[in-house]
């Protein structure tokens, strides 16, 4: 698309936002919470407002419809996603959730004592801090795999990384810090031929690229609907239906049985046996429509506009006095996501004063603390972005970083 094209087309899709209407917010926060556009605003509130009863508990029309609408929200995931059958999606509140459902109703059922599961430093603490506790609970070993300054590591790192105790691979898809993308549809076929189960977390790639769960072969991908423009409180894990049907739910309650006797139950088949209780059905519908909404733009469109712009802020970074961007030099591989720190100035500050020119970023250990301080960092900035970001926000961007040890009263040039 040619620049002047992709420039109005941004501006009209910014129009679909209401928080950027007479505003003059900056917001490069994305990777934290993505903004929502009117559309997926009125899914919600249409639901509340045309359907709302309880899904699968009412024998009556509104009930049904209720029902209708959820399970068209599943169907659109699945298409989004590519899965097999729509038994594979199961509706949670975010990636967390869904990764800590595994960590109990797979770890507590395969796992021994010995046996090992395998992460890399690069992970958001939730795809850590439950199989930590998964490892401590089966007297299992929690491995590491760690990358280089630029966030990589080769296939000889992971298979030297796998033993015959491997049980559980778990690795982040894009890295919430550097931006990086793991190869994890080579990833998931080495473990496979280790006899490993693979499970991704693509709480920052299924936002920003096409995501085929077949194509990658993954056994389970868990992400979050509020990074991808729908409301907080709703994700998805997907999983292969063999892995579902053989593992116990993680909540018990209503709507997750078939029947329940004074002491045993028989669980409802997948996905609806680890939906336990009152399903978010109006978020469920909101995360559809947002999936919609992704397929007008396009992720031809998105990749590209998120390319360019990082390309555009990468290089005015750069060439400001002081600063270090972590992560690879080659902003194609930053997947819109660029952390940094100033010397002299903690991040903390950046954010601060960032803020005052009403600009968004985000600022501290970005819930990955082993990685900073595998690259000797206590905390950094961190701007990330979205399509719906322009060209003039990112020299904003710019301008205010410039200015910020002139600002707290360092006298030297401010650009290199």
């Amino acid at each position: 698309m040619k620049r002047e094209e992709q420039k109005k087309k941004v501006l009209n899709i910014r129009n679909d936002f209401p928080i950027f209407k007479n505003s003059d917010l900056i917001y490069l926060d994305s990777a934290a919470t993505s903004q929502k556009p009117e559309c997926v605003l009125r899914a919600q509130q249409d639901f509340y407002e045309k359907y709302n009863a309880n899904p699968y508990r009412g024998m009556y029309e509104l009930g049904e419809a209720a029902t209708e609408q959820y399970e068209q929200a599943r169907e659109t995931v699945r298409h989004f996603l590519n899965a097999k059958s729509s038994d594979e999606i199961v509706f949670t509140r975010n990636a967390t959730e869904g990764l800590n459902l595994l960590s109990y109703s797979l770890a507590d059922h395969i796992l021994q004592p010995g046996d090992e599961i395998l992460i890399t430093i690069m992970e958001h603490h939730s795809n850590l801090l439950p199989w930590q506790l998964a490892a401590k609970r089966h007297g299992a070993n929690l491995c590491y795999i760690e990358c280089n300054e630029e966030g990589e590591f080769t296939e000889e790192d992971f298979k030297q990384a796998l033993t015959p105790k491997t049980k559980i691979v778990s690795m982040t898809q894009v890295s919430n810090v550097l931006g990086c993308e793991n190869n994890i549809k080579r990833f998931a076929q080495i473990a496979h031929e280790n006899g490993s189960i693979f499970i991704a977390d693509g709480a920052q790639s299924v936002p920003h690229m096409p995501v085929d769960v077949q194509d990658l072969d993954v056994d389970f991908l868990s992400f979050s609907g509020h990074k991808m423009l729908a409301p907080m409180g709703i994700g998805v894990l997907y999983g292969k239906k063999k892995w579902l049907e053989e593992i116990p739910p993680f909540l018990s309650g209503g709507e997750m049985i078939q029947s329940v006797t004074r002491d045993h139950a028989v669980y409802a088949e997948v996905p609806h046996k680890f939906e336990a209780g009152t399903v978010n059905a109006g978020g469920a519908a909101a995360l559809g429509a947002a999936i919609h909404y992704y397929e007008k733009i396009g992720f031809d469109f998105i990749q590209e506009q998120e390319q360019s712009l990082s390309i555009r802020a990468m290089e005015a970074l750069r060439n400001i006095k002081g600063i270090h961007i972590l992560g690879s030099k080659d902003p194609k591989k930053h997947h819109g996501i660029i952390s940094f720190t100033l010397d002299g100035v903690h991040p903390h500050d950046i954010a601060a004063i960032l803020d005052a020119d009403h600009i968004a970023i985000r600022a501290g250990h970005h819930c990955a603390q082993p990685l900073l301080k595998h690259l000797g960092v206590l905390s950094a900035a961190r701007v990330s972005l979205a399509f719906y970001n322009t060209e003039n926000e990112i020299d904003k961007l710019a301008e205010s970083v410039g200015s910020i040890r002139r600002r707290m009263g360092y006298v030297e040039s401010d650009v290199l």
